[in-house]
């Protein structure tokens, strides 16, 4: 699975610069913006815009630069609040520079509460000693354990150029296609909501409800989410890799839930999060990986002296889930058998007041058909219940 990335409906990113007085970051502005090395730049720049087609993503990067002066501090802090991403500076000539990083910015950062990524980025990188034998890697490693909240680190060269477009190509990505939503870096793996969302998208491409995603349904897939098919060799290439590395993750129907998960933790792992941000943006979710309104909202407009009631169709659909899920044939649902009525939903929402209880039950606690007919029953097309119903609904027949 590949494909170009989707954009999170915004209409810019806007990137601060910060670091110590001389690290470069003027410059390395400069750099971006003229693609050339400034034989003079003034000391703290103006906003600079790159347009919007700079970066595949198509949306315009607003640059703004910082002094670190005491008389700026205010200054300084007033766009770190309002920064989409930072870019945060150190000379790859001055090793005190880099050291500032986690005696004073970083742990600024986290004092200021501020919430966007930062990208750690060794400018200079022409005049680093050639005898210096620590790696990136190396360097940066410990640092970045520490400190989550980092995105990515490069080196980079005003001077000569080098990876000056991609220190902000990474810092609009890390706000377009941000890893916190998706990924664990602690314990390095997917989250649980990240999860939910994909099972729910994996069940949506299961047409037969087999298990699995045959090879055409895998078509299906890549067409829906990246409009171009994936040939014969690609799908054969995508299977392999999964068995090699997960057990159970291809089985004789095509690729299992386990193996399209662990797809999605290795296309994050390479820093490939615009591929996984592409297939949830096209399943509904937003950034906080919550299915978004248009999505979930049902287009039906009445009075407030007006009620809202199932059509004939709907109860019948209803009466075919409920029972899809009745696996033991009884006429109720227990309650693990409730729970996978919602499997797909971020959440189950008769879990709560005033819904938890409420439906009629068996003696054991299981609810029935008429109890399940109840729940759905839209009293308010816009409440907890429509919403986590039709979650489902739109799960299983999108």
């Amino acid at each position: 699975m590949a494909g170009g990335s989707v954009a999170a409906g915004r209409s810019g990113v806007r990137v601060v610069v910060v670091g110590d007085r001389g690290t470069g970051k003027s410059s390395l502005i400069s750099a971006v913006a003229s693609d050339s090395f400034p034989e003079y730049v003034s000391p703290v720049l103006p906003p600079t815009r790159l347009p919007a087609d700079f970066f595949p993503d198509r949306i315009p990067v607003t640059i703004v630069d910082t002094s670190s002066s005491v008389e700026s501090r205010g200054k300084l802090v007033e766009e770190l609040k309002r920064a989409d991403a930072v870019v945060l500076t150190y000379a790859c000539d001055d090793s005190l520079t880099l050291t500032r990083l986690n005696t004073f910015w970083l742990p600024e950062l986290r004092r200021l509460e501020i919430k966007a990524s930062v990208i750690v980025v060794g400018c200079k990188l022409d005049l680093r000693d050639e005898r210096q034998p620590m790696s990136l890697e190396q360097v940066m490693g410990p640092i970045m354990q520490q400190y989550r909240e980092i995105e990515t680190c490069i080196e980079c060269s005003a001077a000569t150029l080098i990876q000056v477009p991609d220190v902000f190509y990474y810092a609009q990505k890390a706000v377009l296609h941000p890893t916190a939503p998706l990924f664990d870096q602690e314990r390095q793996c997917l989250k649980p909501r990240c999860i939910r969302a994909l099972k729910r998208i994996f069940v949506l491409c299961d047409h037969d409800m087999d298990g699995a995603i045959s090879d055409s349904e895998l078509n299906e897939f890549q067409v829906k989410c990246f409009n171009a098919p994936l040939q014969p060799a690609e799908i054969v290439g995508v299977k392999r890799v999964v068995e090699e590395r997960i057990q159970g993750g291809v089985n004789d129907l095509g690729l299992t839930l386990e193996g399209f998960l662990f797809l999605h933790a290795l296309f994050i792992e390479k820093g490939r999060l615009e591929t996984t941000w592409a297939v949830l943006r096209k399943f509904g979710y937003d950034d906080h990986l919550k299915l978004r309104d248009d999505i979930l909202q049902a287009p039906t407009k009445h009075a407030p002296d007006q009620s809202v009631e199932l059509t004939s169709e709907a109860v019948e659909f209803l009466r075919g889930i409920f029972r899809l899920y009745d696996l033991d044939n009884d006429g109720s649902l227990q309650p693990a058998e409730l729970d996978n009525v919602f499997v797909t939903a971020p959440e189950s929402p008769w879990g709560e007041a005033p819904y938890a209880n409420a439906a009629e039950t068996t003696a054991q606690g299981s609810i029935t058909l008429n109890g399940f007919l109840s729940e759905a029953e839209p009293t308010d097309i816009n409440n907890a219940t429509s919403w986590g119903l039709k979650t489902h609904i739109k799960s299983i027949v999108q």
